[in-house]
């Protein structure tokens, strides 16, 4: 019996030794550090100038669902205007109004989107995936002009008698989007992945206001609703070219309930992991 149980010890410790065996070479040693694999190969002795080292980075596989934690957008707002302010719904909201009402100043409205997470799930071989998250999406609208809202009126104004030096509408929503992704290089790193996504967001308005400030009333904040739509659903889609990372999205409708047609759009910079 003792002779079976050195035996059964002796094929172990063979065995151990062959597992660290490279296949091509009669004597190496082999090293796993991470996903690096470090084989060194020859008789052994430093002296032998055939010796050699050789390291290989194990592939790393894909999760099939992967989370990506706070990511941030940052880019510009701005809506189509296509209301007709000649009916009787937009001088309703608006007395006297017209387009050049609520013309935005260029470069100034922005927008900005902080994403609590998104996940991509896995369909097809990681180069289709599910991709969904949830996170608050922060417009301000600019306006080249000195419109107001009257909230005991219910209406937009234009004021003739303060100048302003800023004068903005921001709408921010809580929003869910989800999106089919395509990974054309499932295999690379981030910063060398190209692929977009498409699909479409659903919002919900937690809070709105106008800031204005003038010259005589200083600086006023005026919490409203402003007849906007509590919910905004959107087209929305993204694209990787390496680091790079854009977004963009558009409104299925008009921003506000009735009286004017100003669908909203937003384009930007994603800083995210992928």
């Amino acid at each position: 019996m003792r002779k079976f149980y050195v035996l059964l010890a002796g094929l172990c410790l063979t065995l151990g030794t062959m597992a660290q065996t490279d296949s091509s070479s009669k004597h190496s040693d082999t090293i796993r550090i991470g996903s690096l694999i470090i084989v060194k190969t020859g008789d052994g002795h430093y002296q032998n100038r055939d010796s050699s080292v050789h390291i290989y980075r194990r592939h790393q596989r894909n999760e099939n669902v992967s989370t990506n934690w706070w990511i941030m957008d940052f880019g510009f707002s701005n809506f189509t205007d296509k209301t007709n302010y000649n009916s009787a719904a937009a001088q309703l909201l608006a007395p006297g109004g017209n387009e050049d009402w609520f013309k935005l100043r260029n470069g100034k409205s922005v927008n900005v989107n902080f994403w609590i997470f998104m996940q991509r799930l896995n369909m097809i071989k990681h180069v289709v995936n599910l991709k969904y998250g949830l996170g608050l999406e922060l417009n301000n609208y600019r306006f080249d002009t000195d419109v107001r809202f009257n909230k005991t009126a219910n209406i937009f104004y234009m004021d003739n008698v303060n100048h302003y030096s800023k004068n903005k509408l921001a709408a921010d929503y809580l929003t869910a989007p989800l999106m089919l992704n395509f990974d054309f290089t499932p295999n690379n790193d981030n910063n060398k992945s190209f692929g977009f996504s498409v699909g479409a967001s659903a919002g919900y308005l937690y809070s709105s206001r106008q800031k204005t400030i003038t010259s005589e009333e200083g600086k006023k904040k005026l919490h409203d609703d402003f007849e906007l739509n509590q919910f905004k659903v959107s087209y929305v889609a993204e694209i990787q070219l390496g680091p790079v990372k854009l977004y963009g999205s558009m409104a299925t409708q008009s921003m506000f309930k009735k009286g004017f047609d100003q669908t909203p759009y937003n384009i930007g910079f994603r800083l995210s992991n992928w």
